[in-house]
């Protein structure tokens, strides 16, 4: 399949760079993914779409500061670093730049002081992986969260151009096990006092855990869709949550994702548990979910408005046709819906 059948015009004006003020104030299209019809809503009402007995999945991921600057300690040279996943003993998957200056043995500083006071903590280069991809051993004193704390900055999508002033508003108001490279997006419309909202109309709300790497963000660079790798990304499924699951599907209730990283999640344990009920489950997935995979557990799911050519735009492809999701993409850019990580959301059921 090629790469460009997920192609579409996007004006760069529609690309959100800032979030609104009200969590709940994006606008919210709906796609009935049978008949293809189309509606136009705000997210507050998104609640009418949900029915009781509904399992509303949630991936309770926390961003961490993943983005960190320094200097080689060499020469001074300005050097940064995306931590992407966490290896164990201070070892770190990450993206750094500039990479032809970072082979391996060079060594990062971050958090002088001073040009002349010793650094807070280092970096060194153990590992030289492809297209910008590094292994790196942290060196510090102290505990390295509280560091990186103190010394990293949100890893916020390269279109937008200004640091948070409030780093809370990239987390959901549900983030809890730290982990992530990127927040899980299409949750962060939700406030605490809508999701009990939800909770109140009898809709059961269900937590997993995808840590998002780069094998959500890494962009499609093969021309056929077939020949992308995603890269792993670390999950856990609840044993609390699998059951909660497993009754709703055995009594023919409907499995509400929310987010990509959420279908990634169910699809793997339920790729995992082979037809049988599903089991508390977690480690590495790399699942790559584009038009032809027959999903398994998801029956509808929330999402954002994604970029062309993107996993994401073809996971929400498969799940709910091409032709119809690129109608609807059309129909939301003739609209100027908001598209990308602080942009408007839509209910695919």
């Amino acid at each position: 399949m090629d790469v460009r059948q997920f192609d579409f015009e996007l004006p760069e004006r529609l690309i959100a760079q800032t979030p609104l003020p009200e969590r709940t104030g994006s606008r919210l299209m709906t796609l009935d993914r049978r008949s293809g019809a189309i509606g136009h809503h705000r997210f507050s009402e998104l609640a009418d779409f949900l029915h009781p007995g509904d399992v509303l999945v949630i991936n309770d991921t926390r961003v961490i500061p993943a983005r960190l600057f320094g200097v080689k300690a060499d020469t001074g040279a300005k050097a940064e670093v995306l931590l992407l996943k966490e290896l164990g003993d201070d070892r770190w998957e990450a993206l750094v730049k500039p990479g032809k200056r970072l082979r391996a043995g060079a060594v990062i500083a971050f958090g002088g002081e001073s040009p002349d006071a010793a650094p807070l903590m280092t970096a060194r280069v153990e590992e030289e992986k492809e297209a910008g991809m590094r292994v790196l051993r942290f060196a510090y004193r102290g505990i390295f969260q509280e560091l990186l704390d103190r010394l990293g900055h949100m890893p916020l999508p390269p279109y937008i151009k200004e640091q948070l002033q409030d780093r809370e508003r990239y987390q959901t108001v549900y983030a809890a096990h730290a982990g992530s490279a990127a927040a899980p997006t299409a949750g962060l419309h939700f406030t605490k006092e809508y999701l009990q909202a939800i909770r109140d109309k009898g809709v059961h709300i269900a937590p997993v855990t995808l840590h998002v790497g780069l094998g959500t963000f890494r962009p499609v660079t093969a021309e056929r869709v077939e020949e992308h790798r995603m890269h792993a990304e670390y999950f856990r499924l609840p044993a609390a949550t699998a059951d909660m699951l497993n009754e709703a599907k055995a009594q023919g209730r409907r499995v509400i994702a929310v987010g990509t990283t959420s279908v990634r999640t169910l699809e793997t344990a339920a790729a995992r548990s082979e037809g049988k009920p599903l089991t508390e489950t977690g480690g590495w997935t790399d699942i790559f979910i584009y038009p032809g995979y027959t999903f398994r557990i998801v029956d509808a799911m929330l999402t954002n408005f994604h970029l062309p050519r993107s996993t994401l735009l073809m996971l929400v492809s498969a799940f709910a046709g091409r032709e119809r999701v690129l109608a609807a993409y059309r129909e939301a850019v003739r609209e100027e819906y908001r598209f990308f990580s602080f942009g408007d959301a839509m209910f695919i059921y």
